[in-house]
């Protein structure tokens, strides 16, 4: 088998391809696999809910005085954009998991923010979320489901360091082009974050 040496002008040539295509192949990587499905009358009926209940938490002081706290930082991925910064309602988070409060669109466990270079939080949706033993208990093993939408289900170990639990992202102020009721929006970004909320 014969092997060779590139010359220096065909290194540049290399260099010179793979710098062009790096960014095709990056920008192919986080877009979405196909255009997003319109939603159902369920679906958008859900969005519309969800942006009623919270539009008052625009002002992310109304979302702290109604118990409302940043957990887990600002949650980000390394190819799938972020999910944001949560702020958990922790006694709705128990009451629902329990079954001593049911699901309701109109109180999410989480409102979600994206902190914007002003230093400004963002409101772009809710997050609904149960622990799975509390839930499987008191519901009998069915996963949670709200107005049609199954909840994703997050085994343990995980990066919040939550027991298991599922979950339900609604993008109701940011749109998804990857669908408004998945966990990852490419669109959203940490950057801004400097660690604490202003």
């Amino acid at each position: 088998m014969k092997t060779g040496r590139f010359t220096p002008l065909q290194h540049s040539i290399i260099a010179a391809v793979l710098a062009i295509a790096a960014p095709w192949g990056v920008q192919a990587q986080q877009a979405p696999v196909a255009a997003p499905q319109p939603l159902s009358a369920a679906q958008g009926a859900l969005l519309n809910v969800v942006r009623d209940s919270t539009a008052r938490f625009k002002d992310v002081s109304i979302a702290e005085a109604e118990g409302y706290a940043l957990q887990f930082g600002c949650v980000s991925g390394p190819d799938s954009g972020a999910m944001g910064l949560h702020f958990v309602n922790l006694p709705l988070v128990a009451s629902t998991s329990s079954g001593a409060s049911p699901l309701d669109a109109r109180r999410p466990q989480i409102v979600i923010y994206e902190p914007t270079p002003s230093g400004r939080l963002q409101l772009i949706g809710a997050d609904y979320l149960v622990l799975a033993d509390a839930w499987n208990q008191a519901h009998g093993g069915s996963p949670p489901e709200l107005m049609g939408q199954l909840f994703h289900y997050f085994e343990t170990p995980n990066r919040f360091g939550l027991p298991a639990f599922y979950t339900l992202h609604v993008w109701a102020w940011k749109d998804n082009p990857n669908g408004a009721f998945v966990n990852w929006h490419p669109h959203v970004s940490c950057t801004a974050f400097a660690g604490q909320v202003p």
